[in-house]
């Protein structure tokens, strides 16, 4: 028992890791772009045109190097997740195998957050400067990315939030439960292994919802858009297992208000 009770210490790690990247990324993606305000007097000065920019090798170094940290995080989350290297960490942490990922995956993308170079003298796409723009679309974009995230935080919570950053894994071992996705039905598991990121819609919301789109913005929002898109591989099995299992959490919802009116 005292050998399993030293993964918990682990496994608790990894996931306080995991969150505080998570709050961060909050930080990186929503608060940085809409309360990030102007920039000082004696800041940079007006934005560069397209063709000006694609001529400035001081923008396109800033922005090679955020593609070279996306490049990173991606290559990092996607060959963990294949399963030669599932195996591997398998093999050698055991029960860790998720929290080992989960943990790698923060790190990576704290590599991504502490070195993002802005390039603000680099065009944008779209910028909110005159008023009543200045004043309504931050607002209106603080409203959309407040709802994204708490749509993002209860999408996980029902898709077993433990399970998914290796706490469950940890604690079903310890109790000799044996593996949690073993308890799982084949059509959840089939689900699972096609819906990599089942929050795509809300952050595609955080990342493209921003008053102003400027040119390495626009390079991460891009980017990760690919990515995800890539990421997903839902069929018609899939949406009527999702279709059904919401209809039944529907019905359970209204089952006390029908017998109520009974």
């Amino acid at each position: 028992m005292a050998p399993a009770l030293l993964l918990v210490p682990a496994g608790l790690a990894c996931f306080v890791l995991a969150f505080g990247t998570g709050v961060e990324f909050v930080r990186f993606a929503s608060l940085r772009p809409l309360l990030g305000g102007a920039p000082p007097a004696g800041g940079p000065g007006p934005r560069q045109g397209w063709l000006a920019a694609l001529q400035d090798r001081t923008v396109l170094a800033s922005l090679a190097w955020d593609l070279g940290l996306l490049l990173l995080f991606v290559g990092q989350h996607s060959l963990m997740a294949t399963e030669a290297v599932k195996a591997w960490t398998s093999r050698h942490f055991g029960v860790l195998q998720r929290s080992v990922y989960v943990a790698c995956t923060a790190l990576a993308l704290q590599l991504v957050m502490q070195n993002w170079e802005a390039v603000p003298s680099a065009p944008a796409l779209w910028e909110a400067r005159t008023e009543p723009w200045a004043t309504w679309v931050p607002l209106l974009c603080f409203v959309l990315h407040i709802i994204s995230w708490l749509l993002i935080f209860s999408i996980l919570l029902v898709f077993d939030y433990a399970e998914l950053m290796g706490l469950k894994q940890v604690y079903y071992h310890v109790l000799g439960l044996g593996e949690p996705l073993a308890l799982k039905s084949p059509r959840a598991l089939r689900l699972f292994s096609h819906l990599r990121h089942p929050v795509c819609v809300e952050l595609l919301t955080v990342l493209w919802v921003v008053p102003t789109l400027g040119a390495d913005r626009l390079l991460l929002a891009l980017f990760l858009t690919l990515y995800l898109g890539l990421a997903h591989g839902l069929d018609q099995q899939d949406l009527r297992y999702l279709r059904a299992q919401l209809q039944r959490k529907l019905h359970l919802l209204s089952r006390p208000q029908d017998e109520a009116a009974e």
